[in-house]
Formats: structure tokens, sequence, C-alpha cells
């Protein structure tokens, strides 16, 4: 389920996505960090306050040996040991008396304590026996309590993080609908509208080429001009949407097509267009080459290309078409791109410049193409100077 849902996923839905698993898994991480440390300190103060009775009874044994000593110090003058632990005495300066530690820093603000594998237990006598302030007993800690920490925290984290996962996966599909629902509701605005355009179009289109211009006088010729860029504007965006909405069930009818040929057709296509902007074509188109594709797909795919570079180019600028082996590139002298918006504008309704017009579909019904037949899409730009777009093989 979450792999279907995946693959019809827009670029800016991937982009929240990501985002916000990223966010989410930080916060998950940081969750689970603290609440493993509450519970390991949890276990470790009740293992400690288990082991606090054992430690004060040796300590109290201690204190009996400490305090014979103390009164036969003349007869026997060895510090009492004991084999279930070590220890060591203290004055009231926490200076050290006499001590069996290989640890030399002791923690006297506390009563008892772990410090790495040992435990650590200070009591202060009632009588300074050889003027001890602290006696301190040292234990080695049993590890068995840390296995069994672990081992809980691994499964019951394990679990939790999963448990969180999914919620964060419901989550986030909640967080996205309204996005997926304004999407829908464009796409389907745009069949209705693309529905309601076919009839006006192709009269408009098949009325205007009746007309014989020759035979008008020069305003009237501008004015029909005029009608046939609107009425081509008109008929290029319609099948443009029309693609987008029918492209997964138009049938490929795939053939060898001579690139020179369609690109010189598109070119004249759209030469009223250019014309209007006082914007100048120039070809380099090598002869002979051909590609393995569906015509009425490469038309397109061109198509959106000119468009775009007539659309966003400047007032008496220059479009440079080139058609080499192996690559057909269209380089114009226009607005350019920022570069942080470069990856986006193959994503549906992406613009690169808001002030034109136009539902940003474009390049990204030329990604669609170029993914069926495997072609390469670079586009390279410098904003303000100009946009080039290779589409390799």
């Amino acid at each position: 389920m979450l792999k279907s849902w995946d693959t019809n996923l827009l670029q800016s839905e991937k982009k929240t996505l990501f985002s916000f698993f990223i966010l989410y898994l930080i916060f998950i991480i940081l969750l689970l960090s603290i609440l493993g440390v509450m519970y390991y300190n949890f276990q470790k103060d009740l293992m400690l306050q288990k082991n606090r009775l054992e430690l004060s009874y040796l300590a109290n044994e201690q204190l009996l040996k400490l305090k014979d000593l103390h009164v036969n110090f003349d007869k026997n003058r060895v510090y009492p040991r004991d084999v279930r632990f070590n220890s060591a005495i203290y004055d009231s300066s926490k200076k050290e008396i006499f001590s069996t530690f290989s640890n030399k820093h002791i923690d006297f603000n506390e009563v008892i304590y772990m410090d790495e594998d040992k435990i650590y237990l200070i009591k202060e006598p009632e009588s300074y026996y050889l003027g001890t302030k602290y006696l301190v007993l040292e234990v080695k800690s049993d590890s068995s309590w840390h296995k069994n920490v672990y081992k809980t925290l691994s499964i019951y984290g394990a679990g939790l993080f999963l448990l969180m996962v999914v919620f964060g996966y419901f989550l986030l599909r909640l967080l996205l609908k309204p996005m997926r629902e304004a999407i829908e509701l464009l796409d389907r605005f745009i069949k209705d509208t693309t529905h309601e355009l076919n009839t006006p179009v192709n009269a408009i289109m098949s009325n205007i080429e009746m007309i014989d211009t020759n035979s008008l006088d020069e305003k009237l010729a501008k004015k029909i001009k005029r009608i046939d860029i609107g009425a081509r504007t008109v008929s290029n965006l319609y099948q443009d949407l029309t693609y987008l909405t029918l492209a997964h069930k138009i049938v490929s009818n795939d053939e060898d097509v001579n690139l020179q040929e369609v690109i010189e057709e598109r070119i004249e296509y759209f030469t009223l267009f250019a014309q209007s902007r006082k914007i100048d074509i120039n070809c380099d188109l090598e002869e002979n080459i051909s590609l393995h594709i569906d015509r009425k797909k490469i038309t397109k795919l061109i198509d959106n290309l000119l468009s775009n570079a007539v659309k966003y180019n400047k007032i008496k600028g220059t479009i440079n078409i080139r058609l080499q082996d192996g690559y057909f590139e269209v380089h114009d002298s226009g607005r350019g791109i920022a570069q942080e918006k470069i990856d986006a504008m193959f994503e549906r309704y992406t613009r690169a410049d808001e002030s034109v017009g136009g539902f940003g579909i474009g390049l990204s019904i030329v990604h669609m193409i170029a993914e069926e037949y495997t072609l390469h899409v670079k586009i390279t730009s410098k904003e303000k100077k100009w946009t080039k777009v290779r589409v390799s093989w």
C-alpha cells in the first residue's frame, strides 16, 4: 500500500514527506532516548537501593573491626581487610587515612553511588575510630542488571519505535490529504476545461486557415495574424492539457522519426509567436538523425521547449536551436531560472516566473515523455541571462 501510494506522489509531496520524516524521526529518537535514560537511571537507583542494605551491614562489621584496631592499636597495627569488599577511611577534611582502593576519587556528596562497574557506600560512624570521619566501601556490581535493562530497552524501544513510525505514516497521510485534494480538484478542473475548449478551438483554427490574408488590407491582416497567434496559443495549451490528463490512455505508435523534419515543421508553427515578440530563431540542424519514438509525442516535447523559449524570452531576443548526433537543445536569451528552482522545474504546476501566464505543465510533459523513452533532459541557466535545455539519448 505504501509503495503504490508513493509512486503517485508529486515532487512537492515527496519533499513534504521527506522533511516531515526527518523531523519526526529526530523527535522519536530524542523521545526514546529520554525515556531510555530515565528508565536506565530508575533501574540503577533500584539496584543501588537493593545493595544499600547489604553494604550497610558490611559497613557495620568493618566499623567493629576499626573499633577493635583503635582500642588495640599498640598490639595490632594491621588495617582490617575483607575479601568481600575494599574499604577506605578518611578524616573530617576528607583526607585519606588508609585505603585499599585503586580509585582515589570519591564523591562524598552521595551516600551510595556507582562509578563504572563499582558500587560505593559512604558511611559516617558515630565515633571517630582512628580519626575516621568517613568509611567508604567498594564492591563490584553485578552486571546482570545491565543486560536485563538493555534487553528491555531493545525490545520495548523497537516496539515503540515501530508503533510511532506507523502512527507518523497515518499522520502524514492526514496532513497531505488537503494538498492531494487540491491537486485532484485542479486536475478535474483542467479535464473539464479541455473538454469544453475542443469545439471552439477547432472552429477558430479551421476558419483562420481558410482566410486568404494576401487579399486583405494591412490593418485587417495584422488583426487576423493576432487572432491566429491567440488561436495557436489556445490550441497548444489545449493539446498540453489533453496530453496531461489522458497520457496514461494514449497508445504509442513508435516509428523512426526524422528529427530535422519535425523540428523545422515546429519552428514554422512557432514563427508567428516569435515574430510577435521580435525574436530571432537560429538553427543548426544536422541531417539524417532519426529517433525511434511516437511522432506525436516527440512533437509535443519539442513544442513545449520552443513555447517556453518564446514565452520566457525577452523582446528582440534570440533562440538558438541545435540538433546533433545524440542530442537536441534549445538555447534562449530569456529570463533564466534561479539555481534553486531548476530541480523543481519538471514538477507539475511549477513555473520559473509567476508573472508569465500558463499552468506550469510544459516541462512536466517533457519529463513524462523523456522518462517513457529513456531520454535525458538537462536544464542549465543563468538568471536574467539565458536558459538552455538539452535532450540527449
